[in-house]
């Protein structure tokens, strides 16, 4: 017990350390809107990948539709603080698209997610694209293919600082429970798992709700990040972005994703002019991990303090 509240109070000051760093690069100018604009898109990426790893890094679910969940929320806050612009309605429509996106999951997964790989990737895709299309014919709702504009910046990097620690944080917690830890033994074989009385097509629904509720967190931080929605900033290639980071950071590791989001985010800032050359680079980068190392930058490994101070206890003995 007390290793534990060792490592979960050095967590926090990791955590507070870096959110000082932060304030201070802001406070003292080194740190501009620009760099900001930068770490807010970067917390949007952790996100989404985390919504993407968990269902297909921990329950081997290859999905295409985060872009659509990202949608729902993102729509969610376009539409709410057109209609109330306070701090309140755009805090309030973070949870109404959450509830959306976990609805819209949970009716799509139910009949969906007995399917396996290409299937299930296909229909996926159908449900990405059928939440696009009604999206694009959503009349003065959602001012159909056109878009909405002119959505107020209500998130600031600290918000989206706090809440994208908090969701790591309850993902972790999730993973390491017993119902967590069911859904990995799916991942690992979905026959045995079933053999031992886990409910499969139960534990693939809950993941899938889940990740798409986070994504749905996502697109309503990105909706007040760029001030523009439009249903074409949902489509297959948004999906297949944050498998990418997924894919790099390592199926099955939460430390993976995160630290996949933030090299790519810098390597974004650095290619923002050069699309093209950022495509190149994204492909050339899933090559070589795919010829060198197929499991990721991480694996399926995480970073936990608790194994190091292990390993410096045996040392000392």
């Amino acid at each position: 017990m007390k290793k534990n509240l060792k490592v979960n109070l050095i967590w926090l000051a990791l955590i507070v350390a870096l959110f000082a760093l932060l304030k201070l690069a802001e406070v003292t100018g080194l740190m501009n809107m620009y760099y900001v604009r930068i770490l807010i898109g970067i917390g949007i990426a952790v996100l989404m990948g985390l919504g993407t790893n968990l269902v297909l890094g921990f329950t081997g679910q290859f999905t295409l539709g985060q872009a659509g969940f990202m949608a729902i929320g993102a729509y969610a806050t376009a539409i709410m603080t057109s209609k109330t612009p306070t701090y309140d309605s755009f805090y309030l429509s973070i949870v109404v698209g959450v509830i959306l996106a976990a609805i819209v999951a949970i009716i799509f997964g139910l009949p969906t997610l007995r399917l396996k790989g290409d299937y299930l990737a296909i229909a996926t895709l159908g449900m990405a694209e059928i939440i696009r299309k009604l999206i694009e014919n959503g009349g003065e709702l959602t001012n159909g293919p056109a878009g909405m504009t002119n959505i107020l910046p209500y998130v600031s990097w600290e918000a989206v600082f706090v809440i994208v620690v908090l969701i790591t944080i309850l993902v972790l917690n999730f993973l390491i429970s017993s119902t967590g830890r069911q859904a990995i033994t799916i991942r690992e074989d979905e026959i045995a798992a079933e053999a031992m009385g886990v409910n499969v097509t139960k534990m693939k629904v809950m993941i899938f709700v889940i990740g798409a509720m986070i994504s749905a967190v996502a697109g309503s931080i990105y909706a007040s990040y760029i001030g523009v929605v439009v249903p074409n900033n949902f489509r297959l290639m948004n999906s297949i972005d944050y498998l990418i980071i997924a894919v790099l950071g390592g199926l099955g590791s939460i430390t993976g994703t995160i630290i996949a989001a933030v090299v790519l985010g810098i390597l974004n800032m650095y290619l923002q002019n050069f699309a093209e050359l950022r495509m190149i680079i994204y492909a050339l980068a899933l090559v070589l991990v795919m010829l060198f190392r197929s499991e990721g930058l991480l694996g399926t490994k995480e970073l936990y303090l608790s194994k190091f101070f292990n390993k410096k206890k045996e040392e000392t003995n």
